[in-house]
């Protein structure tokens, strides 16, 4: 840890730098973990088709936020997992407990997700 951080409390830098933190940590979800990965993949692929398709404004508005959902719930999902982790790195019942919710939030995201999909999609394809 860096004993000479401080903080900045200036409106313009201090939000500045808060961005390139928050850039920062989106690169690293996205280039280490899978299912951001697989995430990330599927939403450039379902952007792709959204133009293929010419979804409406709104549609676009509504895959947009899905998308957003669904990668925000899975960064604090792995927040929480890589936190309880370090916490105690050895099998814990409670530990598992937590993670196992903090799962069950992006099921909840991706369901959502998938459900918006489908109701935007089915109509350009029947």
């Amino acid at each position: 840890m860096n004993s000479n951080f401080t903080k900045d409390n200036s409106l313009f830098t201090g939000r500045l730098k808060s961005i390139v933190f928050a850039a920062k940590g989106a690169w690293k979800l996205i280039t280490t973990e899978h299912s951001v990965m697989v995430q990330t993949s599927i939403a450039i692929i379902i952007t792709i088709l959204g133009f293929y398709v010419g979804i409406t404004k709104i549609e676009w508005l509504f895959q947009t936020l899905a998308i957003g959902l669904v990668l925000g719930v899975e960064g604090l999902n792995t927040a929480v997992e890589k936190m309880a982790d370090f916490v105690h790195p050895d099998f814990h019942q409670k530990i598992g407990f937590i993670k196992d919710i903090a799962a069950g939030a992006v099921f909840f995201a991706a369901i959502t997700a998938l459900t918006i999909g489908l109701i935007i999609y089915i109509p350009y394809f029947i």
